[in-house]
């Protein structure tokens, strides 16, 4: 079962999507909402939803036909670095102008105990389903991170997942690690959607399968699949550390991290098509445009 905001007469809908691609308006104003009502009711999400649907009629409609929303206004969006193996290799290859064979603090993080946790965006620097990443003005290479978001609840419970798109800066995070918010926070630079997948209905988060594409005047310039089983990390182990002396809020969402890189040579363009889709989630497509449109 998944969640989805539309626009509906001109007023943001919440609404349900059953494995059969069925639509269900809930009479609920936001995702949070929901899951703080099934709390009270001292029901999972999913059980409130199907309690609320049973014998009610679907939308006509497709879910591609809607105008979609972002599916959460999530106050923050953290996000993990170097929890796949070809993040490390990227992340070197960007630290060392291109040498393989030298170690770096990448692959000190990869091995290490702790996490690499950075802070990503805010609800006014994110775009939903549809909506235009921005590229940033002094940057040359710029990429797309296709990831999987954790969306949480304040006290660090996975409650849903959803797609995220960590817009990034490799040359300037390449040039030092200290210029890593430079890199990653700017106006637009996050996208999550389309849809929240309620974490109850997930049997396994290691087996999402990520596909990630980029168009450029209407053909296909870059394709990569990954999948989560490839993940150095369990999900458990970032949000603890998320959540260790922090303060966290209801409808936070996490990024996990990429495992799929365009080749060195390429960075977006103006007017570029991102598409990443994730198994069970559903298919989030941005575009790009250049810095100060």
């Amino acid at each position: 079962m998944k969640i989805i905001r539309f626009i509906n007469e001109g007023l943001s809908q919440l609404a349900a999507v059953d494995d059969e691609g069925q639509i269900f308006v809930l009479l609920q104003s936001d995702f949070l909402a929901l899951i703080q009502e099934a709390d009270e009711k001292e029901m999972s999400p999913l059980e409130l939803v199907l309690k609320m649907i049973e014998g009610r009629e679907a939308l006509t409609c497709q879910v591609d036909q809607l105008e979609l929303l972002v599916p959460i206004e999530a106050p923050e969006v953290w996000a993990a670095g170097v929890t796949y193996e070809r993040s490390r290799d990227a992340r070197n290859y960007e630290a060392t102008e291109g040498r393989l064979d030298a170690l770096t603090f990448y692959d000190k993080v990869y091995d290490a105990v702790r996490p690499e946790i950075f802070f990503k965006s805010t609800a006014a620097r994110t775009v939903g389903p549809g909506g235009e990443v921005q590229l940033r003005s002094d940057s040359v290479w710029q990429v797309p991170e296709p990831e999987l978001g954790l969306v949480l609840n304040a006290m660090g419970k996975i409650v849903g997942y959803t797609i995220g798109n960590d817009m990034s800066c490799r040359d300037i995070e390449g040039e030092n690690p200290l210029y890593l918010p430079q890199a990653k926070v700017w106006k637009r630079s996050c996208s999550l959607g389309p849809a929240i997948r309620l974490a109850e209905t997930v049997d396994d988060p290691y087996n999402f399968q990520i596909t990630s594409r980029i168009y450029r005047n209407g053909e296909k310039a870059v394709e990569g699949t990954a999948n989560t089983n490839q993940l150095k990390r369990k999900l458990d182990e970032l949000t603890e550390f998320l959540i260790r002396d922090n303060e966290l809020f209801d409808g936070t969402v996490l990024l996990t991290g990429t495992c799929i890189v365009p080749p060195n040579e390429f960075t977006l363009a103006h007017g570029d098509r991102i598409e990443i889709e994730i198994s069970g989630i559903g298919k989030l497509v941005n575009h790009v445009v250049g810095a100060g449109s």
